[in-house]
């Protein structure tokens, strides 16, 4: 069965049919939701066969059409009933509801966070983040004799991405363009002290800018006192650049955040669910946050919460209404999540994240010596990884060359970084295809 057979719209017709009404500025294939397996992405207007190392934004942990969804015919008999409805999940339960968080809690879940919240997407997972911690502020604040109106602040680092509503558009700052003319809180910002790779190399640079972040955040401590509600980072920034910090940066703002009764909170939409190696990439950098903000291959959004969290008797989780919102997450998309994360653990796709990404990153690094200085800092944990380019354009023409003449997707980060992005079921095989199609189109820039 073809795309068109099951719809109305031929795939030559879609940019023009889409163009009418919204910016269509995105591939210029049309994904045959079909015949698209894995890691292959097929152009449903060419049948052209791309290998995806974007997996919609880090989004789709098995690819397309995974082995053990589409060809169960029960379970996808089970999908569409339920996606015939979408029931409000915070008001009305179901044993579906039950089964993805009893399968959330286990796959995923740390003992010491044993609060769940979910919702739809990354931006508001942050959100209701950033609202744990300002509710959780101003009740500690108020417990000790201080104003309940402090407690309005959050301190994050420069070239974050964390999302584009509300809250989230006073914390991103990569591209001008996604935030610029909306309104925005000032709150306090830091340098990101990045590694530059191989780290050895570069270790007292990075130590002396991991100083000077500290600093600032002390600074920023002080300067606001009792009103710094949390820190916030992305493990690893994705969109500014995969810009890697040292586990003890990080533990640092940590103790900051212990020394100055602030909540200590990870962006984990990105990292999260074994892209890095771990469950968690927390787990391999010797954290402990209160709070973890989580979305992207879960299907939907949400938090995780506890640790400092209770230290607050009347906190979000147990005060109804403070947090919610109509669907909490679509049910459907949790039957979906059930599935995937019962076929991540059969498959131990965590483990093997880390191992082929262990391998692909070793490539890279040699990639990396044959076409110096083109390329440089190639870096990474588990499957999450990426390489420097001279500047933005060349960035963008290995990007495009990679696409057009490779069908091999990746994306662009940061000022002048490729990311690679592949499903956590990616092989060993489909990983040397990308690096043998980036050596050519590397050598190809001489």
């Amino acid at each position: 069965m073809t795309v068109a057979a099951v719809s109305t719209v031929h795939p030559d017709e879609v940019h023009d049919r889409l163009g009418r009404y919204v910016l269509t500025d995105g591939f210029k294939l049309v994904l045959d939701p079909l015949t698209s397996q894995g890691s292959w992405i097929v152009d449903a207007r060419t049948g052209e066969k791309f290998l995806d190392l974007y997996s919609f934004f880090a989004s789709a942990p098995l690819g397309l059409n995974a082995r053990g969804i589409v060809d169960d015919p029960e379970f996808m008999t089970l999908l569409a009933q339920v996606a015939a409805n979408k029931p409000a999940n915070p008001d009305i339960y179901t044993t579906h509801y039950a089964e993805f968080v009893e399968a959330f809690a286990r796959v995923l879940g740390d003992p010491e966070l044993p609060r769940l919240f979910f919702v739809e997407g990354g931006a508001l997972a942050v959100e209701n983040a950033l609202k744990t911690a300002f509710d959780w502020k101003s009740r500690r604040n108020e417990a000790a004799g201080r104003s309940p109106e402090l407690g309005t602040k959050v301190l994050h680092l420069r070239r974050a991405f964390h999302g584009r509503s509300g809250y989230t558009l006073s914390l991103t700052n990569t591209e001008p363009g996604k935030t610029a003319r909306f309104p925005k809180f000032d709150w306090p910002r830091i340098d990101v002290p990045a590694v530059r790779f191989p780290l050895d190399r570069h270790l007292a640079e990075v130590e002396e800018a991991e100083r000077r972040a500290l600093e600032q955040a002390r600074r920023a401590f002080e300067d606001n006192p009792h009103d710094v509600a949390c820190f916030i980072a992305e493990p690893i920034q994705g969109e500014g650049g995969d810009n890697h910090m040292r586990p003890e940066f990080l533990q640092a703002m940590q103790a900051l955040c212990h020394e100055y009764d602030a909540l200590f909170v990870l962006d984990e939409v990105q990292t999260g669910v074994g892209i890095t190696g771990t469950t968690w990439a927390y787990q391999q950098l010797g954290l402990e946050p209160d709070i973890v903000a989580f979305a992207k291959k879960v299907q939907l959004g949400g938090i995780m919460a506890g640790r400092r969290v209770d230290q607050v008797p009347d906190n979000v989780f147990r005060v109804s209404g403070r947090i919610n919102s109509t669907w909490g997450g679509g049910l459907v998309d949790m039957v979906r999540a059930r599935r995937i994360l019962e076929i991540i653990e059969k498959d131990d796709l965590v483990a093997h994240a880390a191992a082929v990404g262990s391998w692909f990153l070793a490539e890279l690094r040699e990639l990396e010596v044959r076409h110096a200085p083109v390329v440089s800092n190639a870096r990474g944990r588990g499957l999450m990884s990426a390489i420097d380019l001279p500047d933005s354009g060349v960035r963008d023409d290995v990007v495009r060359r990679l696409r057009t003449e490779e069908q091999v997707i990746a994306l662009p980060c940061g000022e002048r970084s490729v990311r690679f992005r592949p499903a956590l079921s990616i092989t060993q095989d489909e990983l040397a295809i990308a690096l043998q199609a980036l050596d050519r189109v590397v050598a190809g820039l001489r």
